[in-house]
């Protein structure tokens, strides 16, 4: 554990409480009056309602069309299963910026529905729930599903020939076999759309701000550190609060069920009902999640002189004065893989000692541990970027002119899903094997190289996949330490969003789709790779 403490001490605790002490100290005093102060300006309450409230009605709004697409993958054969299940997690490893962006091509200002029929949604709060839909789709069908394709049927098919009915049965049998996985659905998706930032930056405009946009527009634009200060221990407390509840579920949803092959719970559909059941979930994931990659993707080819590469070809040159970057905008492309690389080794390293180390027993310590490796998953990653500034400027740790410093925070966000991906395998493993080779002489280095790599090399293949994309995707910290001359791919395309002309608004529509087609390649290769022990995510 030593390592990842460390890790973790370093490069998230200390960035974070300087950031707070900057904010409410004085002269050296704690000014805990300040909170109070903050807490009750009417514009931080409104911040704060509609945090709440918007990523409540977004998990709703994500359980109400997600469930029946669970289903459908947990009961269902049908043709193209395996290349659906891939496309609609597609959404769940790309980047907010490329979400945001996705939505704006479809529903903003020149969007599709505004040529159509003169319709914007942009700046409205259906652009946000429709956009967090999206990206926390495969969440449910994910969690949900999994654990539904493997519910043996005939427990349900029992009740029934006992004489209850088909809803009867389901509500009594299988929902409660269900419910952890639903409740553990639930906390993910309400945690990602409570510390929105991406998604509500580029969708929501002036009117809408969440906990994680307030503290950038305090930090970076108005200089304000102890509202920011308050902000961020306000989401520190409410991100605890829900990965409190949600180790809870997992434990639950861990405990003994009589679990089946998923192979052997699903068939073709049968009737009209089932068959319109599958066609209402594809044309889910045909407007849902297709249509706003699809429409990106036009965009970026449809250029002032008609349909062609004019935007892609701009993408290699720096511009005049004016332009928005010191370097062409395609460096973007060559950074963020460097960048996502090195953060992946990092995230590799790190997250597998802490799975390695969570596999033994080691009391509540230990068991705490877990549940700090997902904090950087929901603390303001706007608060660790600003506090790399402040805090990384200092030998021996004098980081600031260092590149190093964007694959460190990028780390930050992959060590979660490597602990989630490896961890569950890792459990896997008998003792027995490691007890073994320890008697015939193995060093433990040895009988792990030995024993649990060859088990877990999958494992460690997915798990780098998921660190890859979601360190490609990073936004909220890279925004504050990304270079000008070094810019990431979704620092890229914010800043082109943020300038106006047709021009920039057609490049970052040209390099979203070049990210969004990185993260899908990564995906797709996971899939090839993938078993349904690979982890939670």
């Amino acid at each position: 554990m030593a390592v990842p403490v460390a890790f973790f001490a370093v490069f998230f605790a200390y960035p974070v409480s300087a950031i707070v002490g900057r904010g409410l100290k004085t002269d050296g005093v704690w000014q805990f009056g300040r909170i109070g102060e903050v807490l009750t300006r009417p514009d931080i309450l409104d911040v704060l309602w509609f945090t709440t409230w918007q990523a409540l009605a977004s998990t709703a709004l994500t359980l109400l069309i997600a469930l029946p697409g669970a289903y459908v993958f947990a009961r269902f054969d049908f043709p193209g299963k395996q290349v659906l299940r891939a496309v609609v997690t597609v959404p769940f490893v790309l980047p907010t910026v490329v979400v945001g962006t996705a939505f704006l091509a479809l529903l903003g200002r020149g969007g599709l529905l505004d040529e159509l029929w003169g319709l914007r949604l942009d700046t409205t709060v259906w652009a946000i729930l429709l956009a967090h839909v999206f990206f926390n789709y495969a969440v449910v069908v994910r969690t949900v599903g999994g654990l539904w394709s493997q519910l043996d049927p005939r427990q349900e098919e029992a009740a029934r020939v006992l004489g209850a009915g088909r809803f009867a049965a389901w509500r009594r049998v299988t929902l409660p076999a269900l419910a952890p996985a639903v409740a553990a659905a639930t906390l993910m998706v309400f945690l990602f759309t409570f510390t929105s930032f991406g998604v509500v930056q580029i969708l929501g405009g002036p009117a809408y701000s969440t906990l994680e946009v307030e503290v950038y527009r305090q930090t970076a634009q108005l200089l304000d550190l102890p509202t920011a200060a308050v902000l961020t221990m306000v989401q520190f407390v409410a991100v605890g609060a829900i990965l409190a509840v949600h180790a809870v579920t997992v434990r639950r949803r861990e405990r003994a069920l009589k679990l089946v092959d998923p192979a052997q719970t699903s068939r073709r559909p049968h009737g009209p009902g089932q068959w319109a059941l599958l066609g209402g979930v594809l044309l889910t994931a045909l407007l849902l999640i297709l249509l706003p990659l699809g429409v990106l993707v036009e965009r970026s080819f449809d250029g002032p002189g008609g349909y062609g590469f004019g935007y892609y070809e701009a993408l290699q040159s720096a511009g005049g004065s004016g332009s928005t970057f010191l370097v062409p905008p395609l460096e973007a492309v060559g950074n963020s893989l460097r960048y996502a690389f090195v953060a992946t080794l990092i995230a590799l390293v790190v997250g597998g000692l802490a799975a390695a180390a969570l596999t033994r027993r080691a009391g509540r310590l230990v068991r705490g541990f877990d549940a700090l490796l997902m904090l950087p998953l929901g603390v303001s990653a706007v608060t660790v970027g600003f506090g790399f500034l402040i805090t990384l400027d200092k030998p021996p740790l004098d980081l600031r002119t260092s590149w190093i410093l964007v694959p460190l925070a990028q780390a930050l966000v992959g060590v979660p899903f490597v602990v989630r991906t490896m961890l569950p395998v890792l459990r896997a493993v008998d003792d027995r094997l490691r007890e073994a080779a320890a008697v015939l002489g193995a060093s433990p280095l040895r009988a792990w190289r030995e024993v649990d790599l060859p088990l877990v090399r999958r494992a460690v293949l997915v798990a780098a996949g998921f660190a890859f994309a979601v360190s490609l995707g990073e936004f909220g910290a890279t925004v504050f330490i990304a270079r000008p001359d070094n810019p990431t791919l979704p620092v890229a395309v914010a800043r082109l969003l943020g300038r106006s002309g047709e021009l920039n608004y057609g490049q970052a529509m040209a390099l979203s789709t070049i990210l969004m087609l990185v993260c899908a390649v990564s995906l797709l290769l996971l899939e090839r790779i993938r078993t349904d022990r690979s982890g939670e995510f």
